[in-house]
């Protein structure tokens, strides 16, 4: 299959061209999509550039995209994001996808899209919204991509893997360190191995009692229980997905902790580099040149999401690891899935992105340049029911 590679410094510029180019293409078929995600910083601003950068693509093929991104102020505004899916169906948009903020909280919007006629197409969820009449969703399981990062905390303190002083495990070029590979690998371990895994953990959660964050918090468990050695101290601190308020729980945690902690897994990226930013502002980061450095005072920190942002610190070294939930893809196929729904195609029900470990050594294969399949934009819109 062919392959793009698309940057992301150059979506705007790529942008700008496509429009103009479709605006001048008489016979361009316009499709209005309203993307509604919890926010547009870290993660979402990635999928954000990436919804853009495909409708660019689909603008030199014969189409008038046009993106409306619109977001709550933050992850907690519910009602705000209800409100701007309601605002988007008497706008009478063609194509609404959504990264659901809470979805019991926005289910009734988005039932309301459905009986109104708007495709509505879910990101960042796999699991099915009862009683919404979705067309395809587009994402990861919340709780693989948790465990994937829980695999690496066992490998980082002692098991098998690629990334701490365990039994070293050889990978070929561009495979995927999914919950596939980590499963098989540690699926024979006896009891004696799973006790030599040795480490104290605190964890940052999302938002208290939410579906994302129980998920993921359900996933981690679910691996650790069965790791007897593997300490998590305290309870867990919600930080509301949030970069500022992940540097607090840290903080929080380091006061309580004073010696005791060797890893901090933050369930998100963006509270993951809150964290990273309040151990290293204490001297007490742990980086993957100096670690694993356990029965001293330094955290090494593992987080879940992966970003252009996050890829840098992993490859400093100051992140350790971290789970990629697939953004760019998110972006990508997501505005390709609004088009092809808006001209009456068929789509996938469901596109189910493997959750991944990156690290040192293979970050750049996320980041900035992410190879991509090329979406067949000549063949959409010679099939487009829209323009017949």
């Amino acid at each position: 299959m062919t392959r793009r590679k698309i940057g992301l410094l150059a979506t705007a510029g790529i942008c700008a061209l496509g429009t103009i180019a479709s605006a001048q293409a008489e016979d361009a078929v316009d499709v209005t999509i309203g993307w509604v995600p919890p926010d547009v910083t870290g993660v979402f601003a990635t999928a954000t550039s990436f919804f853009e950068a495909s409708a660019a693509e689909a603008n030199k093929n014969g189409f008038n995209v046009e993106v409306i991104t619109r977001s709550p102020a933050t992850h907690t505004a519910f009602a705000d994001q209800v409100g701007i899916v309601e605002d988007l169906i008497s706008r009478q948009v063609d194509v609404i996808a959504i990264s659901p903020t809470e979805v019991e909280i926005v289910r009734p919007a988005l039932r309301q899209a459905a009986e109104r006629g708007i495709p509505v197409i879910v990101v960042n969820l796999l699991e099915p919204i009862p009683d919404v009449d979705v067309v395809s969703y587009i994402g990861f399981d919340n709780v693989q991509g948790a465990k994937v990062t829980a695999y690496a905390i066992l490998d980082y303190f002692g098991g098998p893997g690629v990334l701490g002083e365990g039994e070293k495990v050889d990978i070929e070029d561009g495979q995927f360190l999914d919950l596939a590979f980590w499963e098989d690998l540690y699926g024979g371990l006896t009891d004696e191995q799973k006790a030599k895994i040795s480490a104290t953990g605190a964890i940052i959660e999302g938002i208290a009692g939410g579906f994302f964050s129980t998920a993921r918090l359900n996933g981690f468990n679910e691996v650790m229980a069965d790791y007897p050695n593997i300490n998590i101290v305290g309870a867990t601190c919600a930080a509301d997905w949030n970069r500022e308020l992940g540097t607090k729980c840290t903080e929080d945690f380091m006061q309580s902790n004073p010696e005791g902690l060797d890893f901090i897994w933050a369930a998100s990226n963006e509270m993951g580099l809150g964290a990273m930013l309040a151990l290293q502002a204490a001297d007490r980061l742990e980086t993957a040149e100096n670690g694993p450095s356990l029965g001293n005072t330094n955290v090494a920190v593992f987080t879940n999401d992966v970003t252009p942002e996050s890829v840098e610190r992993i490859a400093e070294g100051r992140l350790i690891a971290e789970t990629t939930h697939g953004f760019a893809d998110w972006g990508w196929y997501g505005t390709a899935f609004g088009v092809q729904t808006a001209c009456g195609l068929d789509i996938p029900a469901t596109f189910d992105i493997r959750p991944r470990i990156a690290y040192a050594d293979n970050a750049r294969e996320f980041y900035p340049d992410p190879a991509l399949p090329e979406i067949d934009w000549a063949t959409i819109r010679a099939d487009c029911q829209m323009a017949q």
